[in-house]
């Protein structure tokens, strides 16, 4: 049963969202995204980002533009960190169900398209955390779709030039959100499409007098104006965090290069049966030609994806996300044939849940000897969740969608809980009370990325360098570079907190460094002078 469109969408909002305020930030990258806006919205530089108070360029301002605005708005708050690449995430949903839509010119069709990307266990973990990637994958997809849109129009037509138009802003968006890569993808799939169709009439139709400048109108001022005002710019963002971390180990993310293939797989897991089952459909039903150049062209660019990050020499989870939605709207066919397709996919997630939810039982017996009670409840919630939406999968497959993301959410909750602490929401709790306004603080042998946002503060730098390396090289910032000109300054310090990494505290304590301990949560001792 497919209730209306509009209840559709307000029933998966509602759990997609439901718990964006819930789940604590996570370290690194929530509390790194997090904190870069927030740092924008106090200093009112929008066009330098800055990560603890030090220049940071490995990534465009989109997002940190949007965060800081609803800081403006609402204050800084877990779901106000995430809103942006949570809403973004969530609208790939509705996305592909428009855009299935048009391929089939089925409702249900299109239905079951964006089902298959809620359901998807890759897509409803990357989709509900702060990361870049998620807005990338919208803005990219959109115009990939845009420009399928437009090459089925009418040549010359005015929707040709609307849907090349909207392309173009939305490519120019994606840009603006993680980089050149978005170039770089979209060129490549086009190539191969047209090499292997043995056509160069799309070069013909993209308006270039109209969409050019506005993709230069999207992406240029931003670059002009902070290489101008930041010269060492231009260097690192494009040689440093395009070409030589794609070529070189510079990043150190070295992967071997099937790295991502088990990810596709469990993104694809739920939907195997029914595709395996559909295969001999697939094979001899020919589509009519407009959806089958659609559907080459999306099979074209999920696997130049999977294949130019598979090649790269830095790689991270997250990078093929752009292939999920395209990858929805092709399996959806099949899986539309089978009646029973979304209650086996949905028994299949909560098979995943559980092994998940297992998983983190293990590793908190085996780490610290027992299972925190939050990662017990939550994991339990999660498994309770994914059986009901099991269950309700044979009535209604938005309510089995719902359920399944509400399982997932669940599921990170528990991971939260997961021993030593993935996130610093505690330890500053019961940090703060001691923090005044002239305190004086210290991140010693170490960077906890969630620690400034939980503070409101950034920290003075003992003896760490990371990813702050670069803007440590152009501005020091009161970094202090030596544990022993740490200890020198902290003996004379009247009001002063650090949080030190366990070692170091062991170290200095040993040496007899006057430290009170104020609070651990096994990554971090924070500690006063006093």
């Amino acid at each position: 049963m497919i209730p209306g469109v509009p209840a559709i969408w307000l029933i998966l909002a509602l759990a997609w969202f439901a718990t964006l305020g819930l789940r604590p930030l996570l370290e690194p990258d929530e509390g790194r995204y997090a904190e870069i806006p927030r740092e924008m919205s106090v200093s009112g530089d929008w066009v330098t980002p800055r990560l603890n108070g030090i220049k940071y360029f490995e990534k465009p301002p989109l997002q940190y533009w949007a965060t800081a605005a609803i800081y403006s708005l609402v204050g800084v708050t877990e779901w106000s960190a995430r809103l942006w690449s949570c809403a973004l995430a969530f609208l790939c949903i509705p996305l592909t169900y428009a855009f299935a839509r048009h391929v089939y010119g089925d409702a249900r069709v299109a239905m079951v398209a964006a089902a298959c990307l809620a359901i998807n266990p890759y897509f409803a973990i990357v989709g509900q955390l702060n990361l870049l990637d998620s807005g990338f994958c919208f803005f990219l997809v959109a115009s990939l779709f845009a420009f399928l849109r437009a090459r089925a129009s009418e040549p010359e037509s005015s929707p040709e030039m609307r849907w090349m138009l909207a392309a173009a802003v939305a490519l120019g968006l994606a840009v603006l959100s993680k980089g050149i890569a978005a170039l770089v993808l979209i060129a490549g799939t086009l190539l191969i499409h047209m090499w292997l169709a043995r056509e160069v009439r799309p070069l013909g139709r993209w308006h270039l007098i109209v969409t050019l400048p506005a993709f230069l109108a999207v992406t240029l001022p931003w670059f002009l104006v902070v290489s101008w005002r930041n010269p060492e710019f231009a260097s690192f963002f494009f040689i440093h965090e395009h070409f030589a971390r794609y070529l070189t180990d510079v990043s150190q993310r070295v992967k071997p290069w099937w790295y991502f293939l088990p990810f596709v797989l469990l993104a694809l897991l739920p939907w195997l049966s029914p595709l395996w089952r559909a295969r001999s459909d697939v094979q001899w039903q020919r589509p009519a030609a407009d959806r089958a150049v659609i559907q080459s062209f999306l099979w074209i660019w999920c696997a130049f994806v999977v294949f130019f990050f598979s090649v790269s020499q830095s790689k991270l989870v997250t990078y093929i996300l752009p292939i999920m939605p395209p990858l929805s709207v092709l399996i959806a066919p099949a899986v539309v044939k089978r009646a029973s397709a979304i209650t086996f996919a949905s028994w299949v997630t909560c098979a995943i849940v559980a092994v998940g939810a297992t998983g983190l039982f293990v590793v908190a017996q085996r780490d610290v000897g027992h299972i925190p009670q939050a990662l017990l409840v939550w994991a339990v919630v999660a498994v309770s969740l994914a059986i009901a939406a099991s269950l309700a999968a044979r009535f209604s497959m938005v309510a089995a969608a719902a359920g399944v993301v509400l399982a997932f959410q669940a599921l990170i909750l528990s991971y939260s809980a997961l021993p030593p602490h993935q996130t610093s929401k505690g330890l500053v709790a019961a940090v703060r009370p001691h923090i005044g306004p002239k305190t004086q603080l210290f991140t010693v042998d170490q960077y906890r990325q969630s620690i400034p946002p939980y503070l409101g503060r950034t920290l003075r730098v003992v003896a760490f360098r990371g990813e702050l390396a670069f803007g440590l090289d152009q501005e020091r910032h009161g970094f202090i570079p030596t544990l022993s000109g740490f200890v020198e300054e902290w003996q004379t310090a009247k009001d002063s907190i650090a949080f030190l990494d366990p070692p170091v505290f062991q170290a200095l304590r040993s040496r007899g460094v006057p430290m009170r301990t104020l609070a651990e949560d096994g990554g971090t001792i924070a500690v006063s002078r006093e």
